[in-house]
Protein backbone atom coordinates (compact mmCIF):
# COMPACT_ATOMS: atom_id res chain seq x y z
CA UNK A 1 0.00 0.00 0.00
CA UNK A 2 3.08 2.68 0.72
CA UNK A 3 3.32 2.46 -3.00
CA UNK A 4 0.01 4.06 -3.29
CA UNK A 5 0.75 6.63 -1.20
CA UNK A 6 4.37 7.73 -2.79
CA UNK A 7 2.03 7.65 -6.44
CA UNK A 8 0.05 9.64 -5.39
CA UNK A 9 2.69 12.55 -3.75
CA UNK A 10 4.86 12.38 -6.51
CA UNK A 11 1.52 12.72 -8.86
CA UNK A 12 1.13 16.35 -6.44
CA UNK A 13 4.66 17.10 -6.82
CA UNK A 14 4.33 16.75 -10.14
CA UNK A 15 1.18 18.84 -10.91
CA UNK A 16 3.01 21.47 -8.59
CA UNK A 17 6.37 21.90 -10.46
CA UNK A 18 3.85 21.76 -13.39
CA UNK A 19 2.29 24.81 -12.51
CA UNK A 20 5.07 26.50 -11.13
CA UNK A 21 6.83 25.91 -14.58
CA UNK A 22 3.27 27.38 -16.03
CA UNK A 23 3.88 30.43 -14.11
CA UNK A 24 7.28 31.13 -14.76
CA UNK A 25 7.18 30.48 -18.40
CA UNK A 26 3.68 32.45 -18.39
CA UNK A 27 5.65 35.76 -16.19
CA UNK A 28 8.64 34.93 -19.13
CA UNK A 29 6.86 34.82 -22.16
CA UNK A 30 3.35 36.48 -21.79
CA UNK A 31 4.02 38.96 -19.56
CA UNK A 32 2.71 41.84 -21.00
CA UNK A 33 -0.30 40.40 -22.52
CA UNK A 34 -1.38 38.84 -18.56
CA UNK A 35 -0.69 42.66 -17.59
CA UNK A 36 -2.44 44.43 -20.25
CA UNK A 37 -5.65 41.70 -20.03
CA UNK A 38 -5.48 42.85 -16.33
CA UNK A 39 -5.43 45.97 -16.93
CA UNK A 40 -8.32 45.84 -19.34
CA UNK A 41 -11.00 44.55 -17.13
CA UNK A 42 -9.95 46.84 -14.08
CA UNK A 43 -8.35 50.16 -15.02
CA UNK A 44 -10.85 52.14 -16.89
CA UNK A 45 -10.75 55.64 -18.73
CA UNK A 46 -13.89 57.69 -16.98
CA UNK A 47 -15.33 61.09 -18.22
CA UNK A 48 -15.24 63.84 -15.52
CA UNK A 49 -18.47 66.04 -15.98
CA UNK A 50 -18.14 69.47 -16.83
CA UNK A 51 -19.42 71.82 -14.31
CA UNK A 52 -21.89 74.15 -16.58
CA UNK A 53 -21.32 77.59 -16.01
CA UNK A 54 -23.90 79.50 -14.00
CA UNK A 55 -26.22 82.37 -14.68
CA UNK A 56 -26.58 85.54 -13.11
CA UNK A 57 -28.86 89.05 -13.40
CA UNK A 58 -27.13 92.75 -13.42
CA UNK A 59 -26.36 92.48 -9.79
CA UNK A 60 -25.23 88.93 -9.16
CA UNK A 61 -28.45 87.00 -8.42
CA UNK A 62 -28.22 83.18 -9.61
CA UNK A 63 -30.62 82.67 -12.36
CA UNK A 64 -29.45 79.10 -13.23
CA UNK A 65 -27.44 77.14 -11.61
CA UNK A 66 -25.95 73.25 -11.81
CA UNK A 67 -25.82 71.70 -8.68
CA UNK A 68 -24.83 67.65 -8.61
CA UNK A 69 -27.22 64.56 -8.44
CA UNK A 70 -26.55 61.07 -9.57
CA UNK A 71 -27.39 58.87 -12.55
CA UNK A 72 -28.16 55.15 -11.32
CA UNK A 73 -27.25 52.21 -13.88
CA UNK A 74 -27.73 48.44 -14.13
CA UNK A 75 -25.00 45.87 -14.93
CA UNK A 76 -26.76 42.96 -15.45
CA UNK A 77 -23.90 40.73 -16.20
CA UNK A 78 -22.84 41.27 -12.95
CA UNK A 79 -25.78 40.07 -10.92
CA UNK A 80 -29.47 39.27 -11.11
CA UNK A 81 -32.04 41.31 -8.84
CA UNK A 82 -33.77 39.00 -7.38
CA UNK A 83 -37.62 40.25 -6.52
CA UNK A 84 -36.60 41.78 -2.92
CA UNK A 85 -34.04 43.76 -5.00
CA UNK A 86 -36.21 45.13 -7.04
CA UNK A 87 -38.58 46.28 -4.46
CA UNK A 88 -36.06 47.76 -2.61
CA UNK A 89 -34.76 49.25 -5.77
CA UNK A 90 -38.20 50.80 -6.97
CA UNK A 91 -39.01 52.25 -3.34
CA UNK A 92 -35.78 54.37 -3.07
CA UNK A 93 -35.95 55.56 -6.49
CA UNK A 94 -39.82 55.92 -6.17
CA UNK A 95 -40.35 53.94 -9.66
CA UNK A 96 -42.56 51.72 -11.17
CA UNK A 97 -41.84 48.33 -10.59
CA UNK A 98 -44.11 46.46 -13.10
CA UNK A 99 -42.19 48.72 -15.95
CA UNK A 100 -38.42 48.80 -13.85
CA UNK A 101 -39.52 44.58 -14.66
CA UNK A 102 -40.38 44.94 -18.14
CA UNK A 103 -36.84 46.83 -18.83
CA UNK A 104 -34.24 44.38 -16.72
CA UNK A 105 -35.99 41.30 -18.47
CA UNK A 106 -35.45 43.37 -22.34
CA UNK A 107 -31.97 43.94 -21.54
CA UNK A 108 -30.99 41.32 -19.64
CA UNK A 109 -27.57 41.16 -21.24
CA UNK A 110 -27.20 44.52 -20.92
CA UNK A 111 -23.29 45.47 -18.98
CA UNK A 112 -25.00 49.61 -18.85
CA UNK A 113 -28.69 50.17 -18.48
CA UNK A 114 -29.85 53.70 -16.98
CA UNK A 115 -32.17 53.32 -14.28
CA UNK A 116 -32.64 57.00 -12.93
CA UNK A 117 -31.39 59.98 -13.71
CA UNK A 118 -30.94 63.46 -12.01
CA UNK A 119 -31.42 61.49 -8.66
CA UNK A 120 -30.57 63.15 -5.58
CA UNK A 121 -27.48 62.71 -4.05
CA UNK A 122 -28.88 61.45 -0.38
CA UNK A 123 -31.03 58.97 -2.34
CA UNK A 124 -28.39 57.75 -4.25
CA UNK A 125 -26.18 57.38 -1.02
CA UNK A 126 -29.34 55.21 0.50
CA UNK A 127 -29.71 53.06 -2.51
CA UNK A 128 -25.25 52.49 -2.43
CA UNK A 129 -25.93 50.95 1.65
CA UNK A 130 -28.14 48.22 0.37
CA UNK A 131 -25.32 46.89 -2.26
CA UNK A 132 -27.65 45.56 -5.05
CA UNK A 133 -25.69 43.44 -7.61
CA UNK A 134 -25.00 45.29 -10.51
CA UNK A 135 -26.00 48.46 -9.06
CA UNK A 136 -23.53 51.34 -9.72
CA UNK A 137 -23.85 55.38 -9.94
CA UNK A 138 -22.43 57.87 -12.25
CA UNK A 139 -21.76 61.88 -11.20
CA UNK A 140 -23.79 64.56 -13.23
CA UNK A 141 -25.55 67.72 -13.14
CA UNK A 142 -28.67 68.99 -12.67
CA UNK A 143 -29.86 72.70 -13.51
CA UNK A 144 -31.91 74.85 -11.17
CA UNK A 145 -33.61 77.89 -11.92
CA UNK A 146 -34.49 80.04 -8.84
CA UNK A 147 -36.85 82.31 -10.63
CA UNK A 148 -38.71 79.43 -12.21
CA UNK A 149 -41.56 80.75 -14.58
CA UNK A 150 -40.70 84.57 -14.21
CA UNK A 151 -36.99 84.23 -16.48
CA UNK A 152 -37.51 81.37 -17.76
CA UNK A 153 -38.25 82.69 -21.29
CA UNK A 154 -35.11 84.17 -21.11
CA UNK A 155 -32.39 82.07 -19.38
CA UNK A 156 -34.52 78.70 -20.99
CA UNK A 157 -33.85 75.01 -20.04
CA UNK A 158 -31.00 72.46 -20.39
CA UNK A 159 -32.17 68.53 -20.97
CA UNK A 160 -31.32 65.51 -19.16
CA UNK A 161 -27.94 65.64 -20.41
CA UNK A 162 -27.18 69.45 -19.25
CA UNK A 163 -27.34 70.24 -23.36
CA UNK A 164 -29.03 74.05 -23.60
CA UNK A 165 -32.26 73.68 -25.24
CA UNK A 166 -33.95 76.85 -25.14
CA UNK A 167 -33.29 80.29 -24.23
CA UNK A 168 -29.93 81.50 -23.32
CA UNK A 169 -28.93 78.27 -22.36
CA UNK A 170 -29.15 77.46 -26.09
CA UNK A 171 -27.69 80.91 -27.53
CA UNK A 172 -24.84 80.78 -25.34
CA UNK A 173 -24.45 76.63 -24.98
CA UNK A 174 -21.20 76.34 -26.45
CA UNK A 175 -19.67 79.15 -23.33
CA UNK A 176 -21.99 78.06 -20.58
CA UNK A 177 -21.24 74.22 -21.02
CA UNK A 178 -17.46 73.76 -20.98
CA UNK A 179 -15.50 70.32 -21.79
CA UNK A 180 -15.48 67.07 -19.50
CA UNK A 181 -12.36 65.71 -18.20
CA UNK A 182 -10.70 62.03 -18.40
CA UNK A 183 -9.08 60.31 -15.33
CA UNK A 184 -7.96 56.65 -15.12
CA UNK A 185 -9.85 54.51 -12.01
CA UNK A 186 -9.32 51.30 -10.83
CA UNK A 187 -12.62 49.06 -10.99
CA UNK A 188 -13.76 46.01 -9.08
CA UNK A 189 -15.41 43.12 -10.90
CA UNK A 190 -18.65 44.61 -10.26
CA UNK A 191 -17.70 47.89 -11.98
CA UNK A 192 -17.65 50.20 -8.56
CA UNK A 193 -14.58 52.66 -8.49
CA UNK A 194 -11.86 51.32 -6.13
CA UNK A 195 -9.42 53.88 -6.50
CA UNK A 196 -8.27 56.79 -9.07
CA UNK A 197 -5.47 56.37 -10.45
CA UNK A 198 -4.81 59.42 -12.63
CA UNK A 199 -6.35 62.39 -13.88
CA UNK A 200 -5.51 62.20 -18.00
CA UNK A 201 -7.38 65.49 -18.80
CA UNK A 202 -8.81 67.71 -16.15
CA UNK A 203 -12.82 68.98 -17.16
CA UNK A 204 -12.74 72.42 -18.04
CA UNK A 205 -15.49 74.46 -16.42
CA UNK A 206 -18.08 76.29 -18.30
CA UNK A 207 -17.98 80.25 -18.26
CA UNK A 208 -20.29 82.20 -15.88
CA UNK A 209 -22.71 84.20 -17.90
CA UNK A 210 -24.47 87.93 -16.32
CA UNK A 211 -27.51 88.90 -18.02
CA UNK A 212 -28.93 92.61 -18.35
CA UNK A 213 -31.97 91.24 -16.62
CA UNK A 214 -32.87 93.30 -13.29
CA UNK A 215 -34.51 90.25 -11.65
CA UNK A 216 -36.24 92.72 -9.39
CA UNK A 217 -37.90 94.35 -12.49
CA UNK A 218 -38.64 90.69 -14.28
CA UNK A 219 -40.54 89.67 -11.35
CA UNK A 220 -42.79 92.68 -10.88
CA UNK A 221 -43.23 92.62 -14.97
CA UNK A 222 -44.24 89.01 -14.55
CA UNK A 223 -46.81 89.73 -11.61
CA UNK A 224 -48.14 92.03 -13.62
CA UNK A 225 -48.36 90.58 -16.98
CA UNK A 226 -49.90 87.73 -15.77
CA UNK A 227 -52.40 89.54 -13.55
CA UNK A 228 -53.76 91.32 -16.94
CA UNK A 229 -53.77 88.50 -19.14
CA UNK A 230 -56.03 86.32 -16.29
CA UNK A 231 -58.21 89.27 -15.85
CA UNK A 232 -58.86 90.39 -19.78
CA UNK A 233 -58.99 86.39 -20.25
CA UNK A 234 -56.45 87.03 -23.37
CA UNK A 235 -54.70 84.47 -25.38
CA UNK A 236 -51.12 85.61 -24.28
CA UNK A 237 -48.93 88.82 -23.43
CA UNK A 238 -45.62 90.14 -24.00
CA UNK A 239 -43.41 92.96 -22.09
CA UNK A 240 -40.34 94.07 -22.70
CA UNK A 241 -38.51 96.89 -20.77
CA UNK A 242 -34.96 98.42 -22.16
CA UNK A 243 -32.66 100.76 -20.55
CA UNK A 244 -32.56 103.59 -22.69
CA UNK A 245 -28.79 104.97 -21.99
CA UNK A 246 -27.13 101.31 -22.69
CA UNK A 247 -29.99 99.07 -24.59
CA UNK A 248 -29.77 96.68 -22.39
CA UNK A 249 -33.16 94.23 -21.70
CA UNK A 250 -33.92 94.60 -17.98
CA UNK A 251 -37.09 92.64 -18.63
CA UNK A 252 -38.48 90.44 -20.88
CA UNK A 253 -41.51 88.53 -19.67
CA UNK A 254 -44.23 86.61 -21.65
CA UNK A 255 -47.44 84.33 -20.80
CA UNK A 256 -48.28 81.69 -21.15
CA UNK A 257 -44.94 80.61 -19.37
CA UNK A 258 -43.02 77.58 -18.29
CA UNK A 259 -41.99 76.24 -14.72
CA UNK A 260 -38.01 75.34 -16.07
CA UNK A 261 -37.75 72.77 -12.71
CA UNK A 262 -40.57 70.78 -14.16
CA UNK A 263 -41.27 68.50 -16.81
CA UNK A 264 -42.56 70.94 -19.41
CA UNK A 265 -46.34 70.31 -19.76
CA UNK A 266 -46.94 72.09 -22.71
CA UNK A 267 -45.01 73.44 -25.84
CA UNK A 268 -47.22 76.38 -26.24
CA UNK A 269 -45.77 77.93 -22.94
CA UNK A 270 -41.77 77.82 -24.42
CA UNK A 271 -42.22 80.37 -27.03
CA UNK A 272 -40.47 83.38 -26.21
CA UNK A 273 -43.54 85.54 -27.67
CA UNK A 274 -41.71 88.98 -27.53
CA UNK A 275 -38.92 88.07 -29.75
CA UNK A 276 -40.55 85.17 -32.14
CA UNK A 277 -44.16 86.54 -32.56
CA UNK A 278 -44.90 89.03 -34.81
CA UNK A 279 -48.08 91.20 -34.86
CA UNK A 280 -49.12 94.79 -36.91
CA UNK A 281 -48.32 97.16 -34.45
CA UNK A 282 -51.15 99.46 -35.10
CA UNK A 283 -51.37 103.11 -33.87
CA UNK A 284 -47.84 102.91 -32.31
CA UNK A 285 -46.50 103.47 -35.32
CA UNK A 286 -48.09 107.17 -35.81
CA UNK A 287 -45.32 108.69 -33.51
CA UNK A 288 -43.29 107.79 -36.51
CA UNK A 289 -45.92 109.44 -39.09
CA UNK A 290 -45.74 112.58 -36.59
CA UNK A 291 -41.64 112.50 -37.53
CA UNK A 292 -42.09 112.07 -41.22
CA UNK A 293 -44.52 115.33 -41.35
CA UNK A 294 -42.16 117.37 -39.17
CA UNK A 295 -38.98 116.10 -41.32
CA UNK A 296 -41.04 117.27 -44.37
CA UNK A 297 -41.20 120.75 -43.26
CA UNK A 298 -44.56 120.89 -44.27
CA UNK A 299 -46.00 120.42 -40.94
CA UNK A 300 -45.86 121.87 -37.02
CA UNK A 301 -47.08 120.66 -34.55
CA UNK A 302 -50.09 123.00 -34.48
CA UNK A 303 -50.59 122.97 -38.05
CA UNK A 304 -54.35 122.34 -38.72
CA UNK A 305 -55.75 119.01 -40.17
CA UNK A 306 -59.29 118.12 -41.14
CA UNK A 307 -60.62 115.23 -39.98
CA UNK A 308 -64.13 114.51 -41.67
CA UNK A 309 -64.46 111.06 -43.23
CA UNK A 310 -63.05 110.48 -46.75
CA UNK A 311 -62.79 107.32 -49.39
CA UNK A 312 -59.88 106.21 -50.49
CA UNK A 313 -61.29 103.89 -53.35
CA UNK A 314 -63.59 101.87 -51.93
CA UNK A 315 -62.25 102.05 -48.28
CA UNK A 316 -63.63 104.87 -45.81
CA UNK A 317 -61.32 106.55 -43.95
CA UNK A 318 -63.19 107.74 -40.50
CA UNK A 319 -62.87 108.41 -36.99
CA UNK A 320 -65.48 107.34 -33.92
CA UNK A 321 -66.10 110.81 -33.31
CA UNK A 322 -66.59 113.77 -35.48
CA UNK A 323 -63.45 116.34 -34.47
CA UNK A 324 -63.50 118.86 -37.92
CA UNK A 325 -60.28 120.69 -37.50
CA UNK A 326 -57.61 119.35 -35.08
CA UNK A 327 -53.83 120.26 -34.55
CA UNK A 328 -50.97 117.78 -35.31
CA UNK A 329 -50.08 117.38 -31.55
CA UNK A 330 -54.14 116.70 -30.90
CA UNK A 331 -54.36 114.24 -34.00
CA UNK A 332 -51.39 111.76 -32.25
CA UNK A 333 -53.12 112.50 -28.47
CA UNK A 334 -56.59 111.27 -30.26
CA UNK A 335 -55.08 108.43 -32.64
CA UNK A 336 -57.15 110.25 -34.98
CA UNK A 337 -57.31 107.57 -37.99
CA UNK A 338 -58.20 110.57 -40.85
CA UNK A 339 -56.07 113.10 -39.62
CA UNK A 340 -52.72 110.40 -39.85
CA UNK A 341 -54.33 109.27 -43.40
CA UNK A 342 -54.18 112.96 -44.30
CA UNK A 343 -50.88 113.44 -43.99
CA UNK A 344 -49.44 110.10 -45.06
CA UNK A 345 -51.33 111.21 -48.28
CA UNK A 346 -50.03 114.97 -48.53
CA UNK A 347 -46.56 113.44 -47.65
CA UNK A 348 -46.03 110.82 -50.94
CA UNK A 349 -45.81 107.15 -51.07
CA UNK A 350 -41.97 106.84 -49.44
CA UNK A 351 -42.02 109.34 -46.60
CA UNK A 352 -43.23 107.12 -43.47
CA UNK A 353 -41.59 104.33 -45.07
CA UNK A 354 -38.44 105.91 -45.36
CA UNK A 355 -38.67 106.98 -41.72
CA UNK A 356 -40.06 103.73 -40.75
CA UNK A 357 -36.76 101.63 -42.34
CA UNK A 358 -34.29 104.35 -40.74
CA UNK A 359 -35.77 103.92 -37.69
CA UNK A 360 -34.83 100.21 -37.97
CA UNK A 361 -38.12 99.32 -37.53
CA UNK A 362 -38.49 94.95 -37.78
CA UNK A 363 -35.13 94.57 -38.19
CA UNK A 364 -33.24 91.85 -36.47
CA UNK A 365 -31.49 93.16 -33.38
CA UNK A 366 -29.45 90.29 -32.97
CA UNK A 367 -29.85 90.74 -28.71
CA UNK A 368 -28.84 86.95 -28.30
CA UNK A 369 -32.31 85.73 -27.45
CA UNK A 370 -32.83 82.13 -29.11
CA UNK A 371 -35.55 82.17 -31.79
CA UNK A 372 -35.65 86.36 -32.15
CA UNK A 373 -37.34 86.90 -36.18
CA UNK A 374 -37.08 89.58 -38.41
CA UNK A 375 -40.25 91.55 -38.91
CA UNK A 376 -41.90 92.24 -41.93
CA UNK A 377 -41.58 95.96 -43.72
CA UNK A 378 -41.53 96.29 -47.30
CA UNK A 379 -42.37 99.01 -50.13
CA UNK A 380 -43.70 96.41 -52.19
CA UNK A 381 -47.02 98.57 -53.55
CA UNK A 382 -46.36 101.48 -51.92
CA UNK A 383 -47.41 103.21 -55.20
CA UNK A 384 -50.94 102.53 -54.01
CA UNK A 385 -52.23 105.00 -52.04
CA UNK A 386 -54.45 102.91 -49.78
CA UNK A 387 -50.52 101.06 -49.29
CA UNK A 388 -48.71 103.93 -48.01
CA UNK A 389 -51.95 105.53 -46.13
CA UNK A 390 -52.15 102.21 -43.70
CA UNK A 391 -48.51 101.64 -43.17
CA UNK A 392 -49.38 105.61 -41.64
CA UNK A 393 -50.76 104.18 -39.22
CA UNK A 394 -49.67 100.99 -38.61
CA UNK A 395 -51.46 98.53 -40.69
CA UNK A 396 -49.36 96.26 -43.30
CA UNK A 397 -46.20 95.68 -41.61
CA UNK A 398 -45.40 93.54 -38.68
CA UNK A 399 -42.58 93.52 -35.66
CA UNK A 400 -42.25 91.69 -32.50
CA UNK A 401 -42.64 93.69 -29.37
CA UNK A 402 -38.90 93.71 -28.66
CA UNK A 403 -38.39 95.47 -32.03
CA UNK A 404 -41.22 97.65 -30.81
CA UNK A 405 -39.18 98.67 -28.25
CA UNK A 406 -36.13 99.03 -30.10
CA UNK A 407 -38.03 101.73 -31.94
CA UNK A 408 -39.53 103.51 -29.27
CA UNK A 409 -35.93 103.81 -27.90
CA UNK A 410 -34.68 105.64 -30.65
CA UNK A 411 -36.62 107.86 -29.98
CA UNK A 412 -36.44 107.83 -26.39
CA UNK A 413 -32.69 108.88 -27.25
CA UNK A 414 -33.71 111.97 -28.95
CA UNK A 415 -32.74 110.47 -32.97
CA UNK A 416 -30.00 107.87 -31.79
CA UNK A 417 -30.21 104.42 -32.00
CA UNK A 418 -28.14 101.83 -30.32
CA UNK A 419 -27.86 97.89 -30.23
CA UNK A 420 -30.37 95.89 -27.91
CA UNK A 421 -28.34 93.07 -25.27
CA UNK A 422 -29.32 90.78 -23.14
CA UNK A 423 -25.94 90.73 -21.76
CA UNK A 424 -25.17 92.97 -19.33
CA UNK A 425 -22.84 95.88 -20.76
CA UNK A 426 -19.10 97.09 -18.98
CA UNK A 427 -20.35 100.56 -20.81
CA UNK A 428 -22.97 102.48 -22.83
CA UNK A 429 -22.38 101.51 -26.51
CA UNK A 430 -21.78 103.71 -29.46
CA UNK A 431 -24.73 104.88 -30.79
CA UNK A 432 -25.42 106.17 -34.20
CA UNK A 433 -27.94 109.62 -34.79
CA UNK A 434 -30.36 108.24 -37.56
CA UNK A 435 -33.17 111.46 -37.02
CA UNK A 436 -32.12 115.14 -35.86
CA UNK A 437 -32.70 115.71 -32.24
CA UNK A 438 -35.32 118.49 -32.34
CA UNK A 439 -37.63 116.67 -34.18
CA UNK A 440 -37.43 113.99 -32.03
CA UNK A 441 -38.14 115.98 -28.99
CA UNK A 442 -41.43 117.65 -30.58
CA UNK A 443 -42.54 113.92 -31.19
CA UNK A 444 -42.05 113.24 -27.75
CA UNK A 445 -43.61 116.19 -26.36
CA UNK A 446 -46.42 115.53 -28.54
CA UNK A 447 -46.73 111.79 -26.88
CA UNK A 448 -47.08 113.06 -23.59
CA UNK A 449 -50.70 114.27 -24.38
CA UNK A 450 -51.11 110.39 -24.92
CA UNK A 451 -51.41 109.74 -21.35
CA UNK A 452 -53.03 112.87 -20.29
CA UNK A 453 -56.49 113.72 -19.48
CA UNK A 454 -58.43 113.48 -22.77
CA UNK A 455 -55.73 111.21 -24.18
CA UNK A 456 -56.09 107.57 -25.17
CA UNK A 457 -54.28 106.16 -22.18
CA UNK A 458 -54.61 107.70 -18.56
CA UNK A 459 -54.03 104.34 -17.31
CA UNK A 460 -50.75 104.94 -17.78
CA UNK A 461 -50.32 107.83 -16.01
CA UNK A 462 -47.63 108.30 -12.81
CA UNK A 463 -47.90 110.27 -10.01
CA UNK A 464 -45.20 112.98 -10.46
CA UNK A 465 -43.26 112.26 -13.65
CA UNK A 466 -44.34 113.03 -17.17
CA UNK A 467 -44.84 109.80 -19.54
CA UNK A 468 -44.64 109.76 -23.01
CA UNK A 469 -46.29 107.01 -24.77
CA UNK A 470 -48.78 105.92 -28.08
CA UNK A 471 -51.54 103.31 -27.62
CA UNK A 472 -52.38 100.58 -30.55
CA UNK A 473 -55.20 98.65 -31.12
CA UNK A 474 -55.12 96.74 -33.96
CA UNK A 475 -57.85 93.78 -35.63
CA UNK A 476 -56.38 90.27 -35.97
CA UNK A 477 -56.20 88.93 -39.45
CA UNK A 478 -58.75 85.35 -39.35
CA UNK A 479 -58.58 83.42 -42.65
CA UNK A 480 -57.27 86.04 -44.50
CA UNK A 481 -59.18 89.03 -43.26
CA UNK A 482 -59.50 91.40 -40.26
CA UNK A 483 -62.08 89.99 -37.56
CA UNK A 484 -63.78 92.62 -35.81
CA UNK A 485 -64.04 90.03 -32.88
CA UNK A 486 -60.47 89.78 -32.47
CA UNK A 487 -57.71 92.11 -31.37
CA UNK A 488 -54.22 92.99 -29.96
CA UNK A 489 -53.78 95.40 -27.71
CA UNK A 490 -50.51 97.21 -27.58
CA UNK A 491 -48.68 100.22 -25.65
CA UNK A 492 -45.51 101.08 -25.49
CA UNK A 493 -44.11 104.43 -24.04
CA UNK A 494 -41.04 106.00 -22.03
CA UNK A 495 -40.86 108.01 -18.96
CA UNK A 496 -39.52 110.18 -17.16
CA UNK A 497 -40.22 112.32 -20.47
CA UNK A 498 -38.78 115.36 -19.63
CA UNK A 499 -34.98 112.51 -19.93
CA UNK A 500 -36.59 109.01 -20.66
CA UNK A 501 -34.38 106.11 -18.78
CA UNK A 502 -36.72 103.53 -19.46
CA UNK A 503 -38.85 102.20 -22.39
CA UNK A 504 -41.17 99.80 -21.94
CA UNK A 505 -43.71 97.99 -24.78
CA UNK A 506 -46.99 95.79 -23.13
CA UNK A 507 -49.09 93.32 -25.98
CA UNK A 508 -52.03 91.75 -24.39
CA UNK A 509 -53.01 89.27 -27.30
CA UNK A 510 -57.10 88.99 -27.36
CA UNK A 511 -58.29 89.92 -25.01
CA UNK A 512 -62.02 89.34 -24.21
CA UNK A 513 -64.56 91.50 -22.76
CA UNK A 514 -66.14 94.85 -23.22
CA UNK A 515 -62.70 96.56 -22.89
CA UNK A 516 -59.96 95.49 -25.39
CA UNK A 517 -58.84 98.37 -26.54
CA UNK A 518 -54.45 99.67 -26.05
CA UNK A 519 -55.41 102.12 -23.54
CA UNK A 520 -58.09 100.05 -21.86
CA UNK A 521 -55.76 97.00 -21.34
CA UNK A 522 -52.34 96.95 -21.90
CA UNK A 523 -52.08 101.16 -20.45
CA UNK A 524 -52.72 100.40 -17.10
CA UNK A 525 -50.34 97.46 -17.05
CA UNK A 526 -47.61 99.94 -18.12
CA UNK A 527 -48.52 102.51 -15.57
CA UNK A 528 -48.24 100.03 -12.80
CA UNK A 529 -45.01 98.42 -13.57
CA UNK A 530 -43.47 102.22 -14.97
CA UNK A 531 -44.50 103.37 -11.77
CA UNK A 532 -42.81 100.93 -9.49
CA UNK A 533 -39.79 100.70 -11.59
CA UNK A 534 -39.32 104.21 -11.51
CA UNK A 535 -39.16 104.13 -7.71
CA UNK A 536 -36.92 100.53 -7.45
CA UNK A 537 -34.38 102.54 -9.44
CA UNK A 538 -34.75 105.82 -7.56
CA UNK A 539 -35.66 107.93 -10.57
CA UNK A 540 -36.58 111.60 -9.44
CA UNK A 541 -40.05 112.65 -9.97
CA UNK A 542 -40.24 115.11 -13.43
CA UNK A 543 -43.30 116.94 -12.78
CA UNK A 544 -45.91 117.88 -10.16
CA UNK A 545 -48.85 115.67 -10.39
CA UNK A 546 -51.01 118.76 -12.29
CA UNK A 547 -48.76 118.84 -15.15
CA UNK A 548 -48.12 114.91 -15.68
CA UNK A 549 -51.99 115.01 -15.99
CA UNK A 550 -52.51 117.64 -18.07
CA UNK A 551 -49.49 116.46 -20.72
CA UNK A 552 -47.45 120.01 -20.37
CA UNK A 553 -44.56 119.93 -23.12
CA UNK A 554 -40.88 120.71 -22.33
Amino acid sequence: MAWRHFTLVAFFLLAGVGLVARVVYLNVTERQFLIDQGERRSIKSQEIPAHRGVIYDRFGEPLAVSTPVMAVYANLREGELDQDDRRALCVTLELDCQRLSRRLAQHRDSRFLYLARGVAVDVAEELAALKLPGIGFLKEYRRFYPAGESTAHVVGLTDIDDQGIEGIELSFDAQLQGEAGRKVVLKDRSGQVIKELDYADPARFGADLTLSLDLRLQFLAYRELKSAVQSHRAKAGSLVMLDVATGEILALVNQPAFNPNEPVASLEGLRNRAATDIYEPGSTMKPFTILAALKSGRYERHTMIDTSPFYIGRKRVHDPAERGEISLETALKKSSQTAIARVALDLGERAVFDVLSEAGVGEYLGTGLHGEVVGKLTDDGLERPIAHTTLAYGYGLAITPLQLADAYMMLANGGIRRPVSVLRQAEAPAGYRVFDEHFVHQVVQMMEGVTARGGTAPGAHIEGFRVAGKTGTIRKVVAGAYDDGQHAAWFAGMAPATAPRIVTVVLIDEPQGEDFSGGKVAAPVFGRVMARTMHLLGVPPDAQPEQALAGVGY
